[in-house]
């Protein structure tokens, strides 16, 4: 059996081997021009990044080489990204504003109930629309009073982030800086391990 090594908050993402293959294996043949490639740009593909984790370390800026890559390959195929945040967040960390909804063919933010393609908004699902306010405050309500009784090392604000389509609920608060974000982490371990 073959374990996943783990994944170290405080380090961008080892690539795997064949990331820049990809695009080795598509380069245009001796002198085709690359206009002839993105005319036979394979349009039936689609390949979809998660950007926390996988195409950034965890709330941090693309870096440039995989931004450079992710553009060499929108030129053959279609591309699209898969976030947990909110598309402000999703732009911080992949570009400026609403250039992310042009770099990308797809941009799902808030585990896909918020969607873009082609740089339009297609749809927003809303969380409360499913739940209703008296449900959506219920939850809310018992998990604040949870975070309360919990004994951390450390809490910071904004323990419960509203999404359109989520809550984001953060036992440290979503204020905490990076440091604090990595302690936790290894307490969450630590505290997951023993259970």
């Amino acid at each position: 059996m073959t374990t996943t090594p783990p994944i170290l908050l405080n380090q961008p993402p080892t690539r795997p081997p064949y990331f820049h293959s990809l695009l080795q294996r598509q380069a245009p043949a001796d002198g085709e021009a690359m206009a002839d490639t993105r005319s036979k740009k394979q349009r039936d593909i689609l390949c979809l990044f998660d950007v926390d984790g996988t195409l950034t370390p965890a709330r941090k800026k693309v870096d440039p080489e995989v931004d450079l890559f992710l553009k060499d390959l929108r030129q053959r195929v279609k591309i699209g990204v898969v976030g947990g945040s909110d598309y402000s967040k999703i732009a911080e960390q992949l570009g400026d504003g609403d250039d992310v909804i042009q770099k990308f063919d797809y941009v799902f933010a808030e585990n896909g109930t918020v969607q873009y393609k082609d740089g339009r908004l297609l749809s927003r699902q809303a969380i409360q629309n499913h739940l209703g306010e008296e449900l959506l405050q219920d939850l809310i309500n018992f998990c604040l009073s949870y975070i309360a009784l919990l004994k951390l090392p450390k809490k910071r604000g904004t323990f419960i982030e509203f999404r359109n389509g989520m809550l984001n609920i953060s036992p440290i608060g979503r204020s905490c800086s990076p440091e604090e974000r990595i302690e936790f982490s290894e307490l969450d371990k630590v505290c997951y391990e023993t259970t």
